[in-house]
C-alpha cells in the first residue's frame, strides 16, 4: 500500500509549500536566522538586551467555525489576517508588541488550492504588521477531521518591558472606557452565526447590510498595532486593554478589571454595524444574547484615565463608552 491509499497526499503539500514559500520569506525580518524547511525556527533576541527588564508573551488561538463558512462561500483569502490580526490584539492587551508568529494547519485532506491561498494569506498578514511567519506545522489528518473541514491556529510571541505591563492592577475607579470599532463579527459567534444563515445566498446583495453576507461575515478581525504604537508613542497612560472577543463585552471586559470594580457601558454611545441587527431579526436573537456572543462592533476597549481620553481619542478616534465603577461585571445601560 501506498500513503496516498490512506489518504495522505505528500506531493500536493510540498508543492503548496513550495508556491508559498517566497510569500513567507517575505516576512522575515534581519532576526530571523532559520525559517521555513527547518525543524525549529530561529530568532536571534539579541536586541532584547537593550531592554531594562524584558518579558515574553505568547497567545495562542484559532479561527473557529469561520473557516467552514469561509470554505462554502469559497474564499479563504481573509483567514490569515483573522488568526494573525486576532493574536496581535490578544498580545496588545499585555501592552507588548509581537516578535514572531508560528502556525498550524490541519485538514482531513490537504487541497493544494486551499492550502496555498491559507499561507499567502498568512504571509501577508505577518508582513502587514512586520512579523516574521517563522515556520509552523501542516498535517493532513484524514479521520481526525471530517471530509473537507480544515482548522488553523497559531502562536504569536511578543516582548514587553515588564514595567509597563498592562492589566487590571493598574485600573482605578473612575477610568474611562475608550472602544476601538470592530469590523464586523471578527472571529467569533460562527457557529451561531452558521446557523441563521443557513439556506441564505451567500454572494446576493443584500440591502439592508449594503453589501452581500459573504463580504460581511468574511471580512477580517481587525488589527489594533497601530493605534496602539501611536498612543505609546505620544506618552498616554493606559491601564488596560480588552479584547472583545468570543463571550462579548460581559466575559471579556471584566478580564481587564481588578477586583472589586466592574464597568458601566451605555447602549447607544457607538454604532453597531448593520449585521448584527440583521442577525439578530433573522434568528430572533434576544439582545441580552447577542451581547453575550458577539462583540457588537467594539472591538477593543482602552482603560485610561478619564483626563487622558481626549488626548486619546484624538490619536486613535473611537468612542467614549463608558466608565469604571464599584462593583463587579459590566452594567449595560
Amino acid at each position: 500500500m501506498r500513503y496516498e491509499e490512506a489518504g495522505v497526499h505528500i506531493e500536493a503539500k510540498a508543492e503548496a509549500l513550495r508556491r508559498a514559500k517566497a510569500k513567507v520569506e517575505a516576512t522575515y525580518t534581519p532576526e530571523v536566522l532559520r525559517g521555513l524547511g527547518a525543524f525549529g525556527g530561529l530568532f536571534d533576541a539579541g536586541a532584547l538586551k537593550g531592554m531594562a527588564h524584558p518579558v515574553l508573551v505568547a497567545t495562542t488561538d484559532g479561527v473557529g467555525t469561520k473557516t467552514l463558512l469561509a470554505l462554502e462561500a469559497g474564499d479563504v483569502s481573509g483567514l490569515g489576517f483573522d488568526l494573525v490580526n486576532h493574536s496581535v490584539n490578544d498580545l496588545l492587551a499585555q501592552g507588548a508588541k509581537p516578535l514572531f508568529f508560528m502556525d498550524y494547519l490541519a485538514a482531513s485532506h490537504l487541497e493544494e488550492g486551499v492550502l496555498a491561498a491559507l499561507l499567502t494569506s498568512l504571509a501577508q498578514a505577518c508582513q502587514a504588521h512586520g512579523i516574521p511567519l517563522l515556520g509552523g506545522e501542516t498535517a493532513e489528518m484524514p479521520g481526525v477531521y471530517r471530509e473537507g473541514a480544515w482548522d488553523i491556529a497559531g502562536t504569536l510571541v511578543g516582548v514587553v518591558e515588564k514595567g509597563e505591563i498592562l492589566g487590571p492592577e493598574r485600573v482605578r475607579e473612575g477610568d474611562v472606557l475608550l472602544a476601538l470599532p470592530s469590523s464586523g463579527p471578527h472571529t467569533n459567534g460562527y457557529s451561531l452565526i452558521r446557523k441563521v444563515v443557513a439556506g441564505q445566498d451567500l454572494h446576493a446583495p443584500i440591502p439592508e447590510l449594503g453589501e452581500s453576507l459573504k463580504e460581511a461575515l468574511l471580512r477580517p478581525h481587525r488589527a489594533y498595532l497601530e493605534e496602539f504604537l501611536r498612543l505609546k508613542e505620544a506618552g498616554v497612560e493606559l491601564h488596560a486593554i480588552a479584547h472583545i472577543t468570543g463571550g462579548g463585552l460581559p466575559e471579556n471586559l471584566p478580564r481587564a478589571l481588578p477586583e472589586g470594580l466592574g464597568a458601566e457601558v451605555k447602549k447607544g454611545s457607538w454604532p453597531i454595524p448593520p449585521i448584527f441587527p440583521y442577525l439578530q431579526r433573522l434568528g430572533d436573537i434576544p439582545e441580552e444574547e447577542m451581547y453575550r456572543v458577539f462583540n457588537m462592533g467594539l472591538g477593543l476597549i482602552l482603560v485610561l484615565p478619564a483626563g487622558e481620553a481626549e488626548k486619546a481619542q484624538a490619536l486613535v478616534g473611537g468612542f467614549l463608552v463608558g466608565r469604571v465603577i464599584p462593583g463587579s461585571g459590566v452594567r449595560l445601560l
